[in-house]
């Protein structure tokens, strides 16, 4: 019992400390985009007024990567869904053309996760590693040393599976709703599942993580550092 308080009361001040960072995403993504179609759409129509309303988040997205001025697997993931989206966005076509050619990135990235899985070289595996290896060079050594032990295998296994189709799941959901809503309504509703999917899956991956792997890179850790100390 205590320590799910303990988790919670974790949960609760780390969504303290990036309270400002989430309210400041959700205007970018969600309400500045909405209120440019929303301006723009009675003047020069849906189709280019959808295309305004993508600009903000994309330049955000572009903005924070050059002000992180690194390229690494995470990187490389976010700047190709950008490069979809532009690719989606600038092809032609009606709102919803257009609105299901943005969705299918969603779902070109989850096939990616499960394409990795497929090949042998599960992606979860290949960013996480990017991730470590930023933090801590003997944490990174860690990593890389379990990578023909069973169990972080299958683990790193079933987090790429998740990923693969919960994506592809919320592309299937997004072509769904973009036939059932509104534009303005797809507008607010899209990015709120989007962000919500990636949400969980961020929050379940935290937790499965550690659960399932935490304990062996701390023991792999160990055993490197007291290996250097000898």
């Amino acid at each position: 019992m205590s320590d799910i308080k303990a988790r919670l009361a974790a949960a609760a001040g780390a969504a303290r400390r990036n309270a400002s960072a989430i309210v400041l995403e959700a205007l970018v993504n969600v309400a500045l985009p909405f209120a440019v179609f929303t301006l723009a759409s009675p003047r020069i129509g849906q189709v280019d007024a959808l295309l305004a309303s993508s600009v903000p988040p994309m330049a955000w997205s572009v903005a924070e990567f050059a002000r992180r001025r690194r390229i690494d697997a995470v990187s490389m993931l976010v700047l190709t869904g950008i490069a979809f989206s532009l690719l989606a966005f600038f092809g032609g076509g009606g709102f919803k053309a257009l609105q299901l050619r943005e969705k299918l990135v969603t779902g070109l990235i989850g096939l990616v996760f499960l394409g990795s899985v497929a090949i042998g070289r599960p992606l979860i595996y290949v960013l996480a590693k990017a991730t470590i290896s930023r933090t801590s060079a003997v944490k990174a050594a860690a990593f890389a040393s379990l990578k023909d032990d069973r169990p972080f295998r299958g683990a790193i296994l079933v987090m790429t599976l998740v990923w693969g189709f919960g994506l592809v799941a919320d592309c299937a959901a997004s072509i769904v709703l973009t036939y059932l809503l509104t534009p303005a309504q797809l507008l607010i509703v899209g990015p709120v599942l989007g962000y919500g999917v990636i949400g969980l899956m961020t929050a379940w991956t935290i937790w499965y993580a550690r659960r399932r792997i935490g304990p062996a890179i701390v023991a792999a850790e160990a055993a490197l550092t007291e290996g250097g100390q000898a």
